[in-house]
């Protein structure tokens, strides 16, 4: 997978078709705040495929879950207050982290161990 991911990629992942264009640009602005919400978070690696850095290139696992947080997110705005309606069923509280995306982006109690 290439670095950063892309709109195509996230609409591949998500079953949108390549033609339909009616959330690109609500895609679009998930997908860059995913993309430099990564970066910000796991810095140690080369984003800019910099052949002179010493930082590993984005892994295959990273650009997975950078497009799976961008898809969270883009499903999440339609439950701001994290509770999403079932009809007769009532409403269910949304989590406000999926566990796969933490592991797959190495971050939060999935975070590796830094020594100082």
């Amino acid at each position: 997978m290439t670095w950063p991911p892309t709109l195509e990629q996230l609409k591949s992942d998500m079953d949108i078709e390549p033609g339909d264009t009616r959330d690109d640009e609500s895609l679009t602005q998930q997908l860059v705040a995913a993309v430099s919400f990564v970066k910000g978070v796991r810095p140690e690696f080369n984003y800019d495929a910099d052949p002179l850095s010493e930082c590993p290139d984005p892994t295959e696992h990273l650009g997975l879950g950078t497009l799976r947080l961008a898809r969270r997110w883009f499903e999440r705005r339609k439950s701001p207050a994290a509770l999403v309606s079932l009809a007769e069923l009532g409403a269910a509280r949304v989590p406000s982290f999926d566990p796969d995306i933490d592991r797959m982006l190495g971050i939060g109690r999935y975070t590796p161990a830094r020594f100082a």
